[in-house]
């Protein structure tokens, strides 16, 4: 087991949480989560981990893995409790198991967090490998207002309850593909998106039309 496995280790190990997405562009909406996550449930760290090529993706219409790269960095730059994570870069991973179980090995003092929205919990049955997801970590999964409360109870029964932990994150609509529509169509993206995200996307000439 990578996440607290080692029986020298005490039973209640520090929480590393992971979230993962392709972040084209990283914004506000990300940075809450993370720090919601990282408040209801004790997280040391949130690893934010850019996807080098996400499978449900059109790679034709992704920025390059190192701005995506680039722009996380600039995203939790000056927050102390978020970290970048290289390793599907690093090793060219494609699926969510294959990070977790990267990291599990890196952090073997560790438990870790998935963090995820409910749309992905609802869909978690279409990922690669969902029950070795679970070998490896709790998932924290952010709840929204209007989501079907009946459809996410189901979700968490059928993976099992006690390995999910529900949290109701502020709402903030925003998405990165709104974001690249604006931009594409002149319009502002000051409040969406950190300032430093928004200078390297002015300054790369990125989404436009």
């Amino acid at each position: 087991m990578g996440r607290c496995g080692a029986s020298i280790l005490p039973v209640a190990c520090p929480r590393l949480g992971v979230l993962g997405g392709s972040f084209d562009p990283p914004h506000l909406g990300h940075l809450v989560i993370a720090s919601e996550a990282h408040a209801r449930l004790g997280l040391e760290r949130v690893l934010f981990a850019p996807a080098a090529a996400p499978p449900h993706k059109d790679r034709c219409e992704q920025s390059s893995p190192a701005t995506r790269m680039a722009m996380t960095r600039l995203a939790i730059a000056d927050d102390d409790r978020f970290a970048l994570c290289d390793v599907e870069l690093e090793l060219g991973l494609a699926y969510t198991r294959d990070v977790l179980a990267e990291l599990a090995f890196r952090h073997p003092e560790h438990e870790l967090v998935f963090i995820m929205g409910s749309d992905s919990l609802l869909q978690f049955d279409s990922w690669r490998d969902p029950r070795g997801i679970l070998a490896l970590c709790r998932l924290a999964v952010a709840t929204r207002p209007g989501d079907d409360a009946t459809a996410i109870a189901a979700a968490v029964a059928r993976w099992g309850g006690a390995a999910i932990d529900l949290i109701a994150a502020p709402l903030i609509g925003i998405s990165s593909t709104e974001v690249r529509a604006r931009v594409a169509a002149g319009l502002p993206i000051r409040y969406l998106v950190r300032p430093a995200v928004e200078e390297l996307i002015r300054a790369r000439g990125l989404y436009r039309a």
